[in-house]
């Protein structure tokens, strides 16, 4: 591929080093333009040791870290799969898209996107990119994970790799990977061994406060650790493959994942378990080894790809090149929760530099709600038993399982890690309660959140009709239990629960 860069030498090394930190107004040649990859995992928090993570180490992505920009203060604004990707392929809240319930419009009731808003991949396609989408080395023919909640076109990819593409021509690649998800599997303690030798000891682990050291969630979280450890490696693999065909430098890598860990109060929650996540820039004109504080969302990462390949960010797009010479830093960041699978939820949050308000809008609903795809999981099935076994100390019952939760959550989420001290009732903190109120309300109204109005029963019951069928992400040994969880549903919100 002919030179990314300006031919001046000078330049171009001041710029591969990283003392040109901004890219937003670069103007690239057809010929010039770099390449975008991204490394999009599952179900993974910031569990890195370029984060802080002692018991393992990942030196693929601190490679990336000590290369790039790392981002300490990155978070995901929708805390599960499918609503997450599609935020960040539109470069659109979930929420303004109508794409917030999770796994949503599978059924014979359709999502569409709004006018004017597209896909990534289409705006890369439209500007002369080779569009794909796969796993870390493009095994097999079939695209990468998707998940979108919308209607789309698969054309808008061209392979599930790069290596098809014309001579010349830039790629727009994202890297599938399985991440957390990985652990769940029944061979994954063969894999470990095969791919990574010693695995990790459950003695080792750390767990936050409101989990019980019981050896069912030691070892469930020296699973996931090794999880990280697999990510790590299979990152390192296509680092070594864009080197190896003398592109890494030409490249733009992204690296993060679609929400935290899948725990009980990790995914689908509003806590940093659930919704901080690793955010690392490297390659063309981003400073290394750089460590950026400032709140950013994923939601960036579409306009940062587009500013960083010359293409004209949509006016319309709410996520932002936060390398732009004008950028101005976020004051704070938003997120939400609703429906997951049968599991009707209604939770927003905004997250300050100190604070973070949480509103549950449906309160008398427990943390726990009745949940296929989790309840199906050996660690929540644990918890329940400890919890009726009354094994369970006060903290981590209260957590995990008040009938009722409060209606508002207030946490000083720097010093306060796990968030466990709700201040919301202290009066010490009313102004900053109130202040929190405000913002959030007026970003659910600039930002026409959809999820102010219930979702539409039959969106429901046709969504719902694709699970029972087996299809939708449901297994079938959990069809008897999907089926009592939505009469369930129906019935608390028939009383208004």
């Amino acid at each position: 591929m002919p030179p990314l860069l300006a031919k001046s030498s000078t330049v171009k090394l001041a710029l591969l080093i990283g003392n040109i930190t901004l890219f937003a107004c670069t103007t690239f040649s057809a010929e010039r333009r770099p390449n975008i990859l991204w490394f999009v995992v599952d179900d993974m928090s910031a569990n890195f040791s370029c984060y802080g993570e002692k018991t393992i180490q990942t030196p693929n992505v601190d490679r990336l870290a000590r290369e790039g920009t790392r981002f300490s203060r990155a978070f995901i604004t929708a805390p599960v799969c499918s609503p997450c990707r599609s935020a960040l392929i539109t470069g659109m809240y979930q929420t303004s898209i109508g794409a917030h319930h999770h796994r949503s419009g599978r059924g014979t009731e359709k999502i569409h996107l709004p006018a004017g808003v597209e896909p990534l991949p289409v705006l890369f396609k439209r500007a002369g990119y080779y569009t794909c989408i796969g796993g870390p080395l493009a095994q097999g023919t079939n695209f990468g994970k998707t998940d979108y909640n919308f209607e789309w076109d698969p054309k808008m990819y061209d392979a599930n790799d790069w290596s098809k593409r014309a001579p010349g021509q830039p790629f727009f690649m994202q890297v599938q990977l399985h991440g957390g998800k990985n652990r769940e599997g029944a061979r994954w303690p063969e894999v470990v061994q095969r791919e990574l030798g010693a695995a990790t000891k459950p003695g080792d682990v750390t767990l936050p406060p409101y989990y019980p050291r019981d050896a069912v969630l030691l070892d469930d979280w020296a699973r996931y650790l090794d999880a990280v450890r697999y990510t790590d490696k299979q990152a390192g693999q296509v680092l070594a493959r864009l080197e190896k065909e003398g592109i890494l430098d030409q490249t733009l890598v992204i690296f993060m994942t679609d929400h935290g860990i899948s725990h009980a109060r990790g995914k689908q929650f509003l806590y940093n378990e659930g919704t901080h996540i690793p955010f690392i820039v490297r390659g063309p004109g981003i400073a290394q080894g750089a460590v950026r504080d400032d709140l950013i969302e994923h939601i960036d990462m579409g306009a940062i790809s587009l500013a960083g390949a010359g293409i004209e960010i949509p006016k319309s797009m709410q996520g932002r090149n936060v390398f732009a010479k004008d950028y101005a830093k976020r004051d704070a960041v938003f997120a939400a929760r609703d429906r997951c699978d049968e599991t009707v939820e209604h939770l927003r949050s905004v997250r300050a530099d100190r604070w973070l308000y949480i509103r549950n809008f449906l309160p008398q609903r427990p943390h726990l709600q009745p949940n296929a795809y989790k309840d199906a999981k050996a660690i929540v099935k644990r918890l329940r038993e400890l919890n009726t076994e009354g094994k369970l100390d006060d903290l981590q019952k209260k957590l995990l399982f008040s009938p009722t939760r409060p209606a508002e959550e207030l946490y000083e989420w720097q010093s306060d890690r796990w968030q466990v001290r709700n201040l919301a009732d202290d009066p010490k903190h009313s102004q900053t309660l109130e202040e929190l109120r405000r913002r959030l309300n007026q970003w659910m109204e600039t930002t026409n959140d959809r999820g102010r109005q219930p979702e539409p029963l039959a969106m429901y019951d046709s969504d719902m009709a694709v699970y029972l069928q087996g299809a939708g992400g449901v297994r079938r040994d959990r069809i008897e239990i999907l089926k009592r969880n939505i009469a369930l549903m129906k019935q608390w919100s028939a009383e208004g629960k």
